[in-house]
């Protein structure tokens, strides 16, 4: 691996930087502000129209996307160091620059797997930053992070497909600009192969027979920044079988292609979060008094900095390795990178986020600090796109097998 960022990556770096100091940072009290003051909070305020105007305007736009057709042609590790200044602000960046979960996972689908005519009617619109979606595959009744597990059923009648069943903490539905949702569930439930028995359809939200029945919280929160994380109900919701994603039989393998750039994609932001979190820390640090002198001059306090930027590097290198091996050898070839990354990013991050709340008392469990709701995201992240048991048993398993 090179270390340095090549021409490309260091003039985006420079750009995304001052676009995160002139208009995100500056944004994000104003954002506050005006949802505020909407009917609905689910309701996006009028500012972040702006930023992704301005973001279009100055070519930071779809960074996420490698196809150079549909999006800004970068590899992974190319976008890492700019999903990492993103994940600073990520109530407000990732979406400014349209490189916002679970859209970015949705295109990425739709890129690689959807028809031409899927493309125009949903991709499109996407890519344009006109509409949002949501990927609706967790269910509250079984044990989703095995996927075999999925109950939604989605049978044949004739031109049609009937979806029924129940998925929750469905990212980004309560948004009303969310249009369609790519659901997965069983064509096949008694099918020999458990990993053929899945597929996945695409669902208009406006489809009889779709009800967004509640947000769910996220320790308290609703996060209305990312459109919620919403329970959904199909009732015998009809589409017709030109919705089908791929073919029968292939939402497992579209699944495990969809997650690999997502699971990535998260810990670059990750250690953004890190980084703000770090800031504030030292922000705090040095502008506290206690017991006769600074925060920053107590040791506990220059412990909890030193180990976090210690633990910041070390994640990031592996976050770079992850993705140059991606690039290089394809997500198969980096599936034990990707694994560790997933397993060691959110873990960390979350207690970094954590001394950052312990430094600033009350302040970092209140609406004054972003802390509160990043130690939140952060810790969600690490039941996102399969909980840490679970590739920890696949990690071990494929680390066993050569002494087997």
């Amino acid at each position: 691996m090179d270390f340095a960022f090549d021409a490309r990556t260091e003039e985006l770096r420079e750009r995304l930087l001052a676009f995160m100091d002139e208009h995100v940072y500056p944004a994000e009290a104003v954002a506050a502000e005006q949802r505020a003051a909407l009917d609905s909070p689910w309701q996006t305020p009028a500012v972040v129209g702006d930023l992704k105007a301005e973001a279009r305007r100055q070519g930071l736009w779809n960074l996420f996307l490698p196809d150079a057709e549909h999006g800004a042609g970068l590899t992974n590790l190319q976008y890492a160091p700019l999903a990492e200044i993103t994940g600073r602000s990520p109530q407000l960046a990732p979406t400014a620059l349209n490189c916002a979960a679970p859209d970015t996972g949705n295109m990425e689908v739709l890129a690689q797997f959807g028809t031409e005519t899927q493309r125009k009617q949903w991709l499109e619109p996407l890519l344009a930053g006109e509409i949002r979606s949501a990927f609706a595959m967790t269910e509250p009744e079984v044990a989703s992070s095995d996927a075999t597990n999925i109950t939604t059923h989605i049978e044949r009648d004739g031109d049609d497909y009937v979806i029924t069943g129940r998925k929750f903490y469905i990212s980004g539905a309560m948004n009303p600009d969310c249009k369609i949702f790519i659901v997965m569930g069983k064509t096949d439930p008694d099918g020999p192969d458990i990993r053929r028995q899945q597929s996945m359809v695409l669902v208009p939200r406006d489809t009889p027979g779709v009800e967004v029945r509640r947000a769910m919280t996220v320790y308290g929160f609703e996060d209305h920044w990312h459109g919620g994380h919403a329970e959904v109900v199909f009732d015998h919701a009809r589409v017709p079988v030109s919705n089908l994603i791929g073919e029968e039989g292939g939402g497992f393998g579209i699944a495990q292609a969809r997650l690999g750039p997502g699971r990535i994609h998260h810990c670059m932001r990750l250690i953004g979060m890190a980084e703000r979190a770090i800031e504030l820390m030292c922000r705090r640090a040095v502008g506290r008094t206690a017991f006769g002198k600074p925060l920053a001059q107590q040791g506990v306090v220059q412990e909890w900095i030193a180990d976090a930027r210690v633990t910041v590097e070390q994640l990031r290198l592996l976050v770079l390795k992850t993705a140059w091996l991606m690039d290089t050898v394809g997500n198969k070839g980096a599936h034990t990178e990707i694994q560790s990354i997933k397993i060691a990013t959110p873990r960390a991050v979350v207690d970094i986020i954590d001394k950052a709340v312990q430094l600033h008392g009350a302040g970092g469990v209140s609406q004054d600090y972003p802390l509160a709701e990043l130690w939140a995201a952060a810790r969600t992240l690490r039941l996102a796109d399969g909980p840490d048991e679970v590739h920890q048993r696949s990690l071990a398993r494929r680390e066993l097998k050569r002494y087997v």
